[in-house]
């Protein structure tokens, strides 16, 4: 995904009206006449005219498979295409919008992981390290965040902002949408950190030396929280990979034509194209790796601490 300008053969953008949900090309080293190719290569796709939607090869001429070229991994020569994951609705590319969309999806939860993440971090520890009023305060504010359901309040603050905005601003506002809702479980294990945290030896020692509360937070209590931090991270990233898709799904986050996995999926909407068109399926299948890598490193992670 980091690679997609180079990776991907086509624009995520451009559009191919002659080529609507194309199937994914075949790769061929044997031609229609039996004459081995070294290299691989496809034949054109051609829409049947009794049939809208259905595809056959046109086996008159093989369009080989040319690497590096107008600086791109591969390609070939026009009027074919080499759709290896096949096209959507308005014949774009799968597999340019998939990498494209996976650096919106990932990158939508990073960054909302990592303002919840802030904001639990600030919170829990002015909650812990000072107490009474304070931690009664933002502790009241986490248990009413935390007693909403999280998706619909997504969906509800969504609703109430413009609908028709830039890709770019849209996806800033999904950032800060997921990223603010979900601030209150992190902070509550901050704080509980941070309670236990500044009745350590080290820290009373520091104080008594005159260590302002600054310093206190920032040497002895911030690095008692990162494994916490860490932990969540992991496990938080990709529930708001899922949110980012659930809003770009029902049309509330990034909208066309930037792709994002869950504008993607929204083609699945329709009945056809759900039953008809497997490859319009992919960017769900790729959500799955993601996950289990993510729950798997929240493991790791968890048991280190345990160790540890």
């Amino acid at each position: 995904m980091l690679l997609a300008p180079f990776v991907a053969p086509y624009d995520p953008t451009q559009q191919n009206r002659l080529l609507p949900f194309a199937p994914p090309s075949r790769l061929r080293f044997v031609d229609a006449q039996g004459g081995l190719h070294l290299r691989p290569f496809v034949y054109a796709q051609v829409e049947r005219p009794d049939a809208p939607n259905v595809y056959e090869e046109d086996r008159g001429r093989a369009y080989p498979l040319r690497f590096f070229v107008k600086g791109r991994l591969f390609g070939v020569d026009e009027p074919a295409r080499v759709f290896l994951l096949g096209s959507d609705a308005l014949g774009r590319d799968q597999l340019a919008r998939l990498l494209y969309g996976g650096r919106i999806s990932l990158l939508a939860g990073l960054l909302a992981a990592a303002l919840a993440l802030g904001v639990g971090f600030g919170l829990g520890t002015l909650a812990g390290f000072y107490g009474r009023a304070v931690d009664a305060l933002i502790m009241r504010g986490a248990e009413i965040f935390l007693a909403l359901p999280w998706l619909y309040l997504l969906l509800a603050l969504r609703a109430f902002l413009p609908l028709h905005v830039p890709p770019e601003r849209a996806f800033l506002l999904l950032v800060l949408v997921i990223g603010l809702v979900d601030w209150a479980r992190p902070a509550r294990l901050v704080r509980g950190v941070v309670l236990s945290a500044r009745e350590r030896d080290f820290v009373l020692a520091a104080r008594g030396f005159g260590a302002s509360d600054l310093y206190l937070m920032r040497r002895h209590i911030a690095p008692q929280a990162a494994g916490v931090l860490l932990t969540q991270a992991a496990l938080l990233v990709p529930q708001y990979v899922l949110a980012e898709v659930t809003l770009s799904f029902v049309g509330l986050g990034v909208a066309e034509p930037a792709p994002s996995w869950g504008n993607m999926l929204a083609a699945l909407q329709q009945y056809h194209v759900m039953s008809s068109y497997w490859w319009m399926w992919l960017p769900a299948a790729a959500l799955v790796p993601v996950f289990l890598a993510y729950h798997a490193l929240a493991d790791a992670l968890h048991a280190r601490a345990r160790l540890s």
